[in-house]
């Protein structure tokens, strides 16, 4: 499924946004206040924008009535108030579907398994650490069985492996993807192309070899990076000093 973000501006905070994903990892990386929350939110429809659109396989996304049963999105205000089992979090993921109680149960097997958090199936989701409740809230996305998966920040509060874990089964779930991203060196690793945002603009998008450069990193982060390659991957990774070498 493809998404296309056509020149969208929110007035005062995003100008003239455009970007396109289609099957592949996309990340939206930059410094805090540059956009990348507000770039997602016009694409999963919290937000409005005051000019331009997101398109979803052509349709413009306010236009879609069926948008529940093809996109998920976690954000970062995702919550849940009442205190569920973390199985009943996980079914809520079903709700856009037509009920099927074998498949749905099926299904929500699967995402709980996916996410390693089966053993919480019966926890209440309130008694739960951030890390855990950030896994059941993926597993909640991964049960909607979307063919478009919008992440804000999905690896906040998770210890590294589950960075690790989370980032490679949206790699692995052959949809496209759209993920925020703070940590540099995991967009790399897991992004096919990012997109870098700074002041509200798009200031350069490609694949990480060709964005992850240290005049870029200078410009928008204000630091110095060192670009070494991995040892076993190749993709590049970013040794940083706190100075801007002049």
């Amino acid at each position: 499924m493809r998404i296309e973000v056509l020149d969208v501006t929110v007035q005062g905070i995003i100008s003239d946004i455009s970007l396109e994903a289609e099957n592949e990892v996309v990340g939206i990386v930059g410094p805090n206040g540059s956009g990348k929350s507000t770039t997602l939110r016009c694409v999963y429809r919290a937000l409005k924008p005051s000019s331009g659109a997101v398109l979803i396989d052509g349709t413009n996304v306010h236009k879609r009535h069926d948008l529940a049963r093809s996109l998920a999105a976690l954000t970062q205000e995702s919550q849940v108030e009442f205190d569920f089992t973390v199985a009943e979090v996980v079914e809520m993921g079903r709700l856009p579907h037509e009920r099927d109680s074998a498949r749905d149960a099926r299904v929500v097997r699967d995402a709980l398994a996916t996410v390693d958090i089966t053993h919480l199936a019966s926890r209440s989701f309130l008694s739960l650490s951030g890390g855990e409740r950030q896994r059941v809230l993926i597993a909640r996305a991964i049960a909607q069985e979307p063919r478009v998966l919008v992440l804000d920040e999905p690896t906040n509060h998770l210890d590294i492996r589950h960075q690790l874990d989370v980032l490679a089964l949206a790699r692995g779930l052959g949809v496209t993807v759209l993920t925020v991203l703070h940590d540099l060196n995991l967009a790399a690793s897991y992004c096919d192309r990012l997109c870098v945002l700074d002041e509200g603009r798009l200031v350069a998008s490609g694949t990480p070899a060709d964005v992850l450069v240290p005049e870029l990193i200078a410009k928008v982060f204000h630091v110095t990076a060192h670009v070494v390659r991995h040892p076993t991957t190749g993709v590049p990774q970013l040794l940083f000093d706190q100075e801007v070498t002049p």
